[in-house]
């Protein structure tokens, strides 16, 4: 039966929406404190609705209780933000597109999905035996029946309402966009020709880089044209650009003589210690293994150590200090083949009672198929398969060190009851259960502070001049550019906290003292970009590359003479290459490289005709075609049959791009969230 809870836990219906709400309005009373000026401040903008601080983060806290994600690192964070900005969207852009076309779902289509006649990835998700992996109807009845008394349930069982008619909304929407994709008999023949038809010969060409920059001059008129012609080439979204330095903290001379002296006190006493458990559960850089390991699975100079009786380390290995001594020792087959009947914790009579006809000599494949609650394995008499010792834990591996092959042991592990049957047990082996004590090789908290105080004297000087401070302080400034939406700087790891700042500053601010992992960071923004294009001082150097290429094509091609590839090769400086098995759908032509334009001449081209000059990636390119073969790889059916799913599968990739184009959003998120 499907509980209330279950629901909570599996896919997050919870009741901390009331909690959220109520620390929301907590912050909103705080909001003079945090800089909001009496406002509830503008996160974004969608599609011309202005979403507000507090609209977006009750979203995101029923979002991460649906989910039932948790804030536990910046990756699930992001998760979560990008979750409630895409349901927003959703809210905004595309419920109302789907109403105005008149798309919606009927009370016997809604009816049809809750009853399992169309799949619903949001009820399987809340509905699925966990044991069958099939949608439980049955325990979608047992939920109504209890939301029929609670306001909770009857809520939750709203909200799944909503959410499985706009999944299904959208797949009608999806399904119009598929249904709009249409491949001709003319796209069905060349597909087949290009399928089919490979291509040989020789091509010849001359490399752009062989040609002189100096030979040509690119005018500031010329780029600003170019410029202007093809301004849709240089559509950015807005940004803002840091300057930032690193002031790395890493361990001294004194910090690691330090150290070593600590370790070898602390590892006198581990090696003499008789209350090994104990030593090493009250140091917090000690950890019990918890599975029993063979010499095999550990470093060869550990093993030799180990396995001996002795302890190993302390010794310096991948920056860290270690030491390990064995707790215990168990010699036990190497690997156990085993089958089990699982049975729910309440069940423990019915266990003793499968026990005992077991050891009676009760067929086990049997009694599991008829009794197991885990249909995955009971439909195959219960079969586990052969698993090395040294795989098993806890309740598990102490329950199995003594067995043999036939043996049958109760093992109580959570809330499971399982009988395990032994029926292959190999040679035994040697295992050891480890406890070992690692010191990471770190700086001291005085170097901390050191470091803390040389970064505090920088970001003092950089108020007059970020750069000249750090040539003072002898580190180098780095620069990122962050886009709107960006939650972390680029090539920065755990750089949220910088990134939110940076959101925040006017050019020329400079931040505080950020701990970025073990570093610390200062920042200072250098520049806002709000337009729509990159302005044309930022991208000249891109469009003078692009002009001095055009510039050496025509410069090249006026070098080409002679009527045989032989000819022009020669007049190139170079020789003719060979190049075979080119078809349309190539990517790339032997000795050319990746030269797409090659590629499709070479596809439409005559026999033993020398081409016109191909206007390249990376040169100017002729060629001859000596040889087409045209062998039955594809047929026209499987040719249609491919490319009307291609068709259908861009359509539906590309359209809701299209409709989040058209929404212009405006992220301003990274300030606050």
């Amino acid at each position: 039966m499907a509980s209330l809870n279950t629901l909570r836990t599996r896919f997050g219906i919870v009741l901390s929406v009331i909690i959220a709400l109520a620390l929301l309005a907590f912050i909103l009373s705080l909001k003079t404190e945090m800089g909001f000026s009496g406002q509830d401040p503008k996160v974004g903008v969608i599609a011309g609705e202005k979403i507000n601080y507090s609209e977006y983060y009750e979203e995101y806290e029923r979002v991460k209780a649906q989910s039932g994600a948790q804030e536990s690192d910046e990756q699930q964070s992001a998760m979560l933000a990008n979750a409630t900005w895409q349901s927003l969207f959703n809210r905004y852009v595309v419920a109302p597109g789907l109403e105005q076309l008149g798309l919606e779902v009927s009370d016997a289509e809604r009816l049809a999905i809750i009853g399992g006649e169309h799949l619903s990835q949001t009820l399987y998700n809340a509905f699925a035996d966990p044991r069958t992996g099939r949608y439980d109807v049955e325990a979608v009845r047992q939920f109504l029946l209890q939301a029929e008394t609670d306001p909770q349930a009857q809520q939750a069982w709203a909200q799944l309402n909503e959410q499985i008619c706009a999944e299904r909304a959208l797949q009608k929407y999806f399904g119009l966009v598929r249904g709009g994709a249409y491949v001709n008999s003319l796209e069905v023949a060349r597909g087949v020709e290009a399928a089919n038809e490979t291509f040989s010969g020789k091509w010849a060409g001359k490399r752009y880089l062989s040609v002189p920059d100096s030979l040509f001059d690119v005018s500031s008129s010329e780029i600003r044209s170019y410029y202007k012609a093809h301004k849709n080439r240089f559509r950015q979204q807005p940004a803002r650009t840091l300057s930032y330095v690193v002031f790395e903290v890493a361990p001294t001379d004194d910090d690691m003589l330090a150290l070593e002296r600590k370790v070898a006190e602390v590892g006198a006493e581990f090696a003499e210690t008789a209350e090994l458990r104990s030593f090493v559960r009250a140091n917090r850089n000690g950890r019990i293994a918890d599975r029993y390991v063979t010499a095999a699975q550990l470093a060869d100079d550990e093993a030799e150590a180990l396995m001996n009786g002795r302890t190993y380390g302390p010794v310096l290995k991948n920056n860290q200090w270690t030491m390990a001594r064995v707790l215990d020792t168990k010699t036990v087959a190497d690997s156990l083949g085993i089958r089990h009947i699982v049975l729910p914790y309440t069940q423990e009579s019915l266990a003793d009672s499968l026990m005992g006809a077991l050891k009676a000599g009760a067929d086990f494949a049997q009694t599991a198929a008829a009794y197991s609650a885990y249909e995955a394995t009971a439909a195959n008499g219960g079969e586990v398969g052969v698993l090395p010792f040294s795989s098993f834990s806890g309740e598990f591996a102490e329950a199995l060190a003594g067995a043999k092959q036939g043996d049958v042991v109760k093992i109580a592990s959570g809330d499971m009851i399982q009988l395990v049957q032994v029926y292959r047990a190999d040679k035994p082996v040697k295992h050891v259960l480890v406890a070992s004590i690692t010191y990471p090789v770190e700086a001291s908290e005085a170097t901390r502070r050191d470091v803390h105080n040389h970064a505090g004297t920088f970001t003092v000087l950089a108020k007059n001049g970020f750069a000249a401070a750090a040539d003072s302080a002898a580190v180098t400034p780095r620069v990122a550019m962050m886009a709107q939406g960006d939650r972390t700087i680029n090539g920065l790891e755990d750089s949220r906290e910088v990134a939110r700042w940076a959101y925040g500053a006017e050019v020329g601010d400079v931040s505080e003292i950020f701990n970025v992992g073990k570093d610390y960071v200062i920042a200072t923004l250098t520049d806002v970009n709000d337009d729509r294009y990159a302005p044309v001082e930022q991208v000249a150097q891109q469009i003078r590359a692009q002009l001095l290429r055009d510039k050496k094509y025509d410069y090249i091609v006026g070098q080409l003479s002679g009527t045989t590839l032989e000819e022009q090769a020669a007049s190139l400086g170079s020789e003719p290459e060979a190049f075979e098995g080119v078809s349309y759908g190539s990517y790339y032509v032997n000795g050319a490289g990746l030269e797409p334009r090659l590629v499709g001449a070479i596809s439409a081209a005559q026999p033993g005709e020398v081409s016109a000059p191909v206007k390249g990636l990376g040169s100017v390119l002729v060629f001859r075609v000596d040889d087409a073969d045209n062998a039955a790889k594809q047929t026209p059916e499987a040719e249609r049959v491919r490319a009307q799913a291609m068709a259908e599968s861009l359509a539906q990739q590309f359209s809701l791009q299209a409709v989040q184009e058209m929404a212009r959003i405006e992220d301003l998120r990274g300030k606050y969230f």
